[in-house]
Formats: structure tokens, C-alpha cells, sequence
């Protein structure tokens, strides 16, 4: 990608995911039948800018676009509703990870978010049942700590104690 595309994606990534975020914040400060609108619109032509943009030129890794847009993107991919298109860019992830292109703690959070949505057991823990506050099911529960070590996040009790804190 050249230099020219790669700052204008990056700057893209990153103003959709800032709108994402503004309009769930909105929505969830006083929610209303168009404000939940607009978050779902929002998500949606969020989903398809970075579909077009994975097929042209492939994952949006730090490495092409920088930190702030990769991890944009990944909040991008996190909120798409095709799970087709999740899975494959769980995969481009775990390839650019693994290259050290992009945080291995993105693949975390798309491989749990994949997992979970197949109805299977996480691997990281970073799933969090909305209604329990409790992790979804994890594979493996007894070394979820090394496996969350491994790509840099802290314990899972101290993730659900900060949880408990803010709810």
C-alpha cells in the first residue's frame, strides 16, 4: 500500500471507529428507537469500508497503518455483523501477529469473539456475558492466565474485578 493510501486509510479507521463510538455512547446515554439507528447504520458502513479495504490491500496492521487505525480497525471488525468476514479476518490477524505486524492481543479479542459467536469455548477470556458480568465459557479455564499472559493481557480476576468496579 503506498505511503499516501496507508495515512489516508489510517486517518479513515480511525475517524469511523471514533463515530462508532460516539454514537454508542449517545445511544446508551439516552436510548431511543433512532439513536440505536444510527449506531447499527454506523456499524454497518463501518463493516463495508474496511471489507473493501481488506480485499485491496489485506489486514490494516500496525506495521501499514500505525497503532491508533490497526486497533480501529480491530474495533471495526469486532462490531461486524458477518461472521464470515470475521473468521477470515481472524485469520489475516492471527498471520500478521504472528509476522509480529500487528499486538497478538488483537487476534486475542477476534478469536474469542469468533469463538463465542460459533457457540464454542473462548480462549482468552476477554468475552463477557452482558447478563451474568461472568466470562463466557473458556477451553481450558485452569491456563487461561498463561494464554492471556502470552499476548499481554493481566489476569482474568483482575479484568472481572475492574469490571465489578465500573458496573
Amino acid at each position: 500500500m503506498p505511503a499516501e493510501h496507508a495515512a489516508a486509510s489510517a486517518a479513515e479507521l480511525v475517524r469511523r471507529a471514533g463515530e462508532d463510538r460516539e454514537l454508542t455512547r449517545e445511544a446508551g446515554a439516552a436510548p431511543t428507537p433512532e439513536r440505536r439507528r444510527r449506531v447499527v447504520e454506523c456499524r454497518r458502513d463501518n463493516a463495508e469500508a474496511l471489507a473493501a479495504l481488506v480485499r485491496r490491500h489485506g489486514w490494516p496492521a500496525t506495521d501499514l497503518v500505525g497503532p491508533a487505525a490497526s486497533t480501529a480497525a480491530l474495533t471495526i471488525l469486532l462490531h461486524a455483523t458477518d461472521l464470515r468476514f470475521r473468521l477470515r479476518c481472524r485469520d489475516l490477524i492471527a498471520r500478521a501477529a504472528a509476522d509480529g505486524r500487528c499486538p497478538a492481543v488483537h487476534l486475542a479479542y477476534i478469536a474469542d469473539h469468533c469463538a463465542v459467536e460459533l457457540g464454542e469455548p473462548q480462549y482468552y477470556g476477554t468475552r463477557i456475558d452482558p447478563v451474568s458480568l461472568r466470562p463466557c465459557p473458556i477451553r481450558r479455564p485452569e491456563t487461561v492466565d498463561e494464554r492471556r499472559q502470552d499476548v499481554g493481557l493481566g489476569p482474568l480476576e483482575e479484568q472481572m474485578r475492574a469490571l465489578r468496579l465500573r458496573g
